[in-house]
């Protein structure tokens, strides 16, 4: 399916509604029955009619129509978070005694899922180095029914070989969940490996104007239709019509602005490799990335996260650094218009700083939408300020 078609027509009927090219945003808890018998089948079969919006909205159908041919996959379900997506594709697959193997070092929100909350009903997790399959394969038990993946992770850009260990879960009946935030299915399609759910935050590049907040899960219909009439329904954590319209909106341009972000990247990576304060630069499809080849075989592009290693000898070094920034936000999440940066010693008390331990003078930098020179201008006022520091 092309995606401009995609992007601008799919799933958008004008003629039913006055021929407006934007889609309205039905705003309404409720809809109303004529005949008890369509009420009651509606109770039957709530996925497939308009009952009440806690479930399917005529606004957000449009969008999961378009965000599961994005992904190629049959269905998806929107959320109000990419927490709760992950929540919903994990817990529907799980159940009491059960084990999950999670790639090391996920998201957080689906960190403190599996150490907080899961055993509380006696579900375990083994945490791998996703590089190696053979990791995965190790980790297997009798009862594994869950792999969760994130490639690339969104720190480090770890990646996983996705049709390997899409293999590997068949043989052994377990579910797959991929968390794709990093690419968006313009740059990878996780489900084309062989992949079961496939997710993302939808406030990141989906939405593209940091205006707000969602969550995206991709798989088969009969996955999906399972998890809407229980842990989408249940737990009540759907997107709202407002929402749904405004991540539309973002679709419209999600191409071009990749396309503009990604080529803003690579002069940046440029200019921070040859920067004599910057140790290393994780970017996956820069030849120095340690799995470049692995990037290259599945993902077509990268976007706008790039990772650097300050030299410094502490914490107050990287502070002073951010600080210096005047036109880069320092800020969490990623994929609007503007660009930011993120100090990983900003999670840890300034005494705990190691400077031998490169991952403390690591810096997520987010590329957004400025012109490439004005944000080498703002990063090189922020080196000057720290030139005089160890």
């Amino acid at each position: 399916m092309d995606i401009s078609y995609i992007i601008n027509e799919l799933g958008e009927e004008r003629e039913d509604y006055f021929r407006a090219i934007a889609p309205p945003i039905i705003q309404t808890s409720n809809f109303a029955f004529k005949k008890v018998d369509d009420l009651r089948k509606s109770f039957e079969d709530e996925y497939s009619t308009w009952l009440y919006s806690r479930g399917l909205n005529p606004t957000v159908e449009i969008l999961r129509k378009k965000l599961a041919a994005l992904d190629g996959a049959e269905d998806c379900l929107v959320f109000n978070s990419g927490a709760a997506a992950i929540f919903a594709a994990v817990l529907a697959n799980i159940k009491s005694g059960d084990h999950i193997v999670s790639v090391k070092s996920p998201y957080t929100w689906a960190q403190r899922m599996f150490e907080v909350i899961l055993p509380r009903f006696n579900v375990t997790v083994t945490y791998v180095d996703g590089c190696s399959t053979e990791n995965f394969a190790l980790a297997i038990q009798p009862t594994t029914k869950v792999i969760y993946l994130e490639s690339p992770n969104s720190w480090f850009f770890e990646l996983q070989d996705l049709s390997a260990i899409a293999l590997l879960a068949k043989q052994h009946n377990i579910i797959t969940i991929c968390d794709n935030s990093y690419c968006t299915p313009i740059y990878q399609q996780p489900i084309a490996f062989g992949i079961d759910l496939v997710l993302q935050s939808g406030t990141k590049y989906i939405a593209g104007h940091s205006d707000t907040v969602a969550g995206v899960l991709c798989g088969k219909r009969q996955m999906i239709e399972r998890i809407f009439n229980s842990e989408y329904m249940n737990i009540g954590s759907g997107i709202q019509p407002f929402n749904a319209w405004l991540l539309i909106r973002g679709l419209r341009t999600l191409p071009v602005r990749l396309e503009r972000i990604t080529r803003s990247t690579y002069e940046i990576v440029g200019f921070l490799k040859a920067h004599p304060r910057v140790e290393k630069v994780l970017f996956p499809m820069d030849p120095s990335f340690p799995q470049y080849e692995l990037a290259q075989k599945q993902m077509t592009g990268a976007c706008g996260l790039v990772t650097i290693f300050l030299k410094a000898e502490s914490a107050q070094t990287i502070e002073l650094f951010c600080e210096s920034l005047k036109h880069i936000l320092m800020a969490v999440s990623w994929g609007g218009h503007e660009s930011l940066i993120l100090p990983k010693c900003a999670g840890m008390k300034p005494e705990n700083f190691d400077p031998k331990n490169q991952d403390h003078r690591s810096l997520r930098l987010y590329i957004g939408l400025e012109e490439p020179a004005y944000l080498i201008a703002d990063l090189l006022g922020a080196f000057e300020s720290i030139a005089s520091l160890s």
